[in-house]
């Protein structure tokens, strides 16, 4: 597998750069479109597990930062 990053975007989602498998609780792999995908991180997205930007309309804030 390549390298992957993952970014915490400020009040908002994770992005998963590079090839990864993404499997539901079942096993079943997602089907994904290129390299980068966003994550949900405030769990009222609507297609979760991927952000749609929900987390802009709810104020979403996290609870910690990295140190």
């Amino acid at each position: 597998m390549a390298d992957v990053t993952i970014r915490v975007s400020p009040n908002g989602s994770l992005m998963v750069k590079g090839e990864v498998n993404l499997v539901d609780e079942d096993g079943k792999p997602w089907e994904l479109d290129g390299d980068t995908i966003f994550l949900c991180r405030c769990g009222n997205s609507a297609n979760m597990p991927f952000c749609v930007s929900s987390h802009k309309r709810e104020g979403f804030t996290p609870g910690t930062y990295a140190p």
